[in-house]
């Protein structure tokens, strides 16, 4: 600040103003100096900012780029493995299917086998059964004509014993005549009457 001096009479009061005038310029200036101080230390601040951050965000953009690489490497490893598993399951199928096919192959010809042998076997039923079923009728048609040979014997031998009995019917009746005749004859000897007995 520069130094105020103090006069008498107009010459002091002019000089009076102008070292306010002066004083208060000196103070705007002071203040502006000031403002603009504040303004700098705010931009070097910020721009201390600005660079440190530009700082982060370089290293931070090198890490992204570094873990960009790696992941690609990381995608390529990903992607050489999965053409590798699909390789190996593809030869794993390959060998699956060969097995299967041989398998089908070897239970086509078991089925082949196995529906011949139910062939055989229902051929030879049918034949044992067509067979079973002749004899069944040879005997039933032999049982047919012992019934009709039988039922002929027993009714010859029921006519022959009829016939005998009939002809020892009339015998006995023949001596059962005789016998009463004789019976009745010695009666009379007697003197008694065989219709009063």
């Amino acid at each position: 600040m520069s130094p105020v001096r103090k006069g008498k009479g107009k010459k002091g009061g002019k000089q009076k103003k102008t070292a306010v005038a002066d004083e208060e310029k000196y103070r705007k200036r002071t203040l502006e100096v000031e403002t603009l101080k504040q303004h700098l230390v705010l931009r070097r601040d910020v721009a201390r900012h600005v660079m440190a951050d530009s700082e982060g965000l370089k290293q931070r953009l090198a890490e992204l780029e570094r873990e960009l690489e790696e992941a690609r490497g990381d995608k390529q490893d990903i992607y050489e493995e999965m053409i590798r598993q699909f390789q190996q399951l593809q030869r794993q199928t390959d060998t699956r299917i060969q097995r299967l096919e041989s398998e089908t192959r070897s239970l086509q010809e078991q089925l082949a086998v196995c529906q011949e042998d139910v062939r055989r076997s229902r051929a030879e039923k049918e034949k044992t059964q067509e067979e079973k079923e002749e004899a069944i009728a040879k005997m039933q048609r032999k049982i047919d004509g012992m019934e009709t040979e039988y039922e002929k014997i027993l009714h010859g031998s029921l006519d022959l014993l009829l016939s005998k009995l009939e002809t020892a019917k009339l015998g006995w009746e023949k001596e059962e005549t005789a016998l009463h005749l004789e019976y009745k004859d010695r009666l009379k000897e007697f003197g008694l009457n065989p219709l009063e007995i």
